[in-house]
């Protein structure tokens, strides 16, 4: 009854702020519409759909972000990047209004369809390797910003360091070892992840930089026909240029096919990172990426037991099996990774 009564009231303060954006002039006049709550992502933030009564075609997507209460214009991370993403032809959704100390952002509706969607309505590999390729593009548009031009914005501050890195490793260590597991690692076992964990973040850490989505996955590209929109940009950071590739790459979501994931690893190799003298070869990438994978899969394990364990989300958990395999079948093509593979298997076989 409680979560009820919230979704009822969130309902209402929508409604009162899409009506002051109105009155405002701020979006088209619309003279009744419907107030949708759409299912959220893994934040905390909640989105609904305001649709004209009239014309179905003329709808908007709020975002209510409790995150930003109190906060000025330039304080708030979406705001920030949408400005730039769009300023640099990035496609991203528009935003008509705003009302900071209620949380509220008014956006452009892109529909419901994402990748992921789209990818389980492909009839064959080729459509597949058509929606990538696109995406890769989009991909290549952020990852080709000149962030000396935006020094004084947080993300050009901000880097995927080895610290950080680390981070996100005692971040899964917490929420699916320790948390979901229940398990306590011996003095061996944990030795082995600090050692190992430590040098593939060491010298992921090392390499040159670009601007990284940070979350650039099949959930977070949205499709209208043939137009690509990102969205959940608002974390945006400097780190190495493999960061995004594999999120998308190896995304948990969907496995790719085989033959596209090396086409489209070559083709951004060959379209973005070659030219730019980032790396020297596409050996060193293609090592580095899977260095990249290791990490970002493992963060990923925490990541969908952490949505469970504080929000009680069980359609994360589903994931887990998908992304521990994902893992370890990467640390299987290295002998220097052998004791945390096995470190590793015990402990999630062992669950």
């Amino acid at each position: 009854m409680g979560k009820e009564k919230n979704l009822n009231t969130e309902k209402l303060l929508v409604d009162s702020l899409f009506l002051n954006s109105l009155r405002n002039g701020k979006v088209k006049d619309i003279d009744s519409f419907t107030v949708e709550k759409l299912t959220g992502d893994a934040s905390s933030r909640s989105y609904y759909r305001i649709v004209s009564e009239v014309n179905a075609k003329e709808s908007y997507v709020v975002c209510l972000d409790q995150s930003s209460v109190g906060k000025d214009l330039k304080d708030i991370p979406f705001t920030q990047t949408q400005r730039i993403l769009n300023k640099e032809g990035v496609r991203v959704p528009k935003v008509y209004d705003m009302q900071l100390n209620k949380g509220y952002i008014l956006e452009e509706d892109l529909g419901d369809q994402t990748l992921l969607k789209k990818l389980s309505t492909l009839k064959n590999q080729k459509e597949e390797l058509h929606f990538y390729e696109k995406t890769i593009l989009e991909l290549i548009k952020i990852h080709s910003i000149q962030t000396e031009k935006y020094s004084k914005e947080d993300f050009s501050k901000e880097a995927f360091d080895k610290d950080k890195l680390l981070s996100e490793v005692a971040f899964t260590q917490k929420n699916l070892i320790e948390g979901l597991f229940d398990k306590t690692l011996t003095s061996s076992q944990q030795s082995c992840l600090n050692n190992t964990f430590g040098l593939i973040c060491s010298e992921i850490g090392e390499q040159k930089r670009v601007l990284t989505h940070r979350d650039f996955h099949s959930r977070n590209i949205m499709i209208r026909g043939e137009e690509l929109s990102v969205i959940d940009f608002q974390d945006m950071r400097m780190g190495i240029p493999q960061y995004d590739l594999v999120s998308l790459l190896e995304d948990c979501y969907y496995k790719i096919s085989r033959q596209n994931k090396h086409t489209l690893k070559r083709m951004y190799w060959d379209e973005f990172l070659e030219k730019k003298f980032i790396q020297n070869s596409f050996e060193e990438f293609s090592v580095l990426y899977d260095k990249m994978a290791i990490q970002r899969t493992y963060k990923a394990l925490g990541s969908f037991a952490y949505i469970y364990r504080l929000r009680g989300d069980v359609r994360y958990l589903k994931y887990i099996g998908y992304a521990f395999e994902k893992l370890r079948d990467i640390l299987f093509r290295y002998k220097q990774y052998n004791d945390l593979r096995m470190v590793l298997s015990e402990v999630y076989y062992d669950h």
